[in-house]
């Protein structure tokens, strides 16, 4: 089944017969066409027993592709030309992503137009990943795992978070990865209480807890990372809270195979750490998904009740954050396989005293 047929059967599951796609990397998974519209409008109409047709400005620069595309520039009104192509009777899917400023101009050119969300027609398709994009995202991962490796050996006393966030930076580019998934976040000691604190000039110093929460893009698909350091000298209680988190992340990966809800793997790890007794440190899901976005339609999470299928891949990376003191967090990226899953991440994960 190509990704289009995949689309249509889920949307035939929904009842729908249109669909209006605009996220870019949507349109670039079902078509192979990379546009950056800005603030310019780029849709995708699909239609069941039709072709579909991409709506572009003429600015875009798009070549080599045999699809129907129905092109406009600057001075044209693109909702027009894309009412005169849907079916004004029947209900009409709307991407998640599609603005207010497009949105509002459509429904004002027919009273009676109904529309509803229907992105998960391609975000649930999109979760399932083939072959080539397992591929992918194992050597995103692979690279990901070297290159924490030299962080780690690049760390010294009296460096700043910022000084290891560019190392790691120029790390990705070096190993051959096109650049970051999203900015890394380097915590030294204390501000590694805050989840997505934002590196800045705190220096290293012995005792500290040194948190790294990393990814790259390679070939177009993410990885991320979190490993947990500990700076010359341990604590106690720093040693018992990192094999806390370490046995939260590995029971809920032991957990994980076909069918299972992903509501329930949230529960296996939050429950350890709450049976300890630091529930209330643990304020994040358990992990999302990913793939071309480092965070794409899906939790691991308490609300979200959806069955794990085979070709799933998603983040476990619990964590507790003391206030004041510091925090632990330890994340892999795992692939769900026909009896369980796959860890994409082979550094080690018990504590390190660096």
């Amino acid at each position: 089944m190509n990704r289009f047929d995949g689309v249509l059967k889920e949307m035939q599951e929904r009842g729908l017969k249109q669909i209006l796609i605009c996220d870019p990397l949507s349109i670039k998974y079902l078509t192979g066409l990379m546009v950056y519209p800005g603030e310019r409008l780029l849709a995708l109409l699909i239609k069941a027993n039709n072709e579909p047709v991409l709506f572009a400005n003429r600015l875009f620069h798009i070549t080599d592709t045999d699809m129907k595309i129905i092109w406009f520039n600057d001075q044209d009104n693109p909702i027009e030309l894309i009412y005169e192509n849907i079916d004004s009777n029947e209900m009409l899917g709307i991407d998640k992503e599609w603005p207010a400023r497009f949105l509002i101009p459509l429904l004002e050119c027919d009273s009676n137009l109904k529309v509803c969300l229907a992105s998960d027609c391609v975000d649930d398709v999109r979760a399932i990943k083939d072959e080539l994009e397992i591929e992918k995202m194992k050597e995103a991962s692979r690279i990901n795992d070297e290159v924490i490796m030299l962080a780690r050996d690049y760390i010294k006393e009296g460096m700043t978070e910022k000084e290891v966030a560019k190392y790691i930076s120029d790390m990705y580019l070096e190993k051959g990865a096109q650049g970051n998934s999203f900015d890394p976040i380097v915590s030294f000691g204390k501000t590694a209480a805050d989840p997505h604190h934002g590196p800045d000039g705190t220096v290293l110093k012995e005792g500290d807890v040194v948190l790294i929460d990393m990814g790259c893009i390679k070939d177009g698909y993410c990885s991320d990372m979190t490993r947990t350091f500990i700076y010359k000298k341990a604590s106690d209680k720093q040693l018992f809270i990192h094999d806390l988190v370490r046995r939260a992340n590995e029971e809920a990966e032991k957990f994980i195979k076909p069918g299972v809800r992903l509501c329930d793997i949230d529960a296996v790890a939050r429950s350890i750490i709450s049976d300890a007794g630091y529930g209330q440190y643990f304020t994040h899901r358990l992990g999302h998904f990913i793939g071309q976005a480092v965070h794409e339609k899906g939790d691991v999470s308490a609300s979200y009740t959806n069955e794990v299928k085979p070709g799933m891949i998603f983040s476990i990376e619990p964590g507790v954050y003391l206030p004041g003191e510091f925090g632990v967090r330890i994340e892999d990226l795992v692939l769900v396989t026909e009896d369980g899953c796959e860890v994409l991440n082979k550094v080690n994960k018990k504590y390190e005293i660096i």
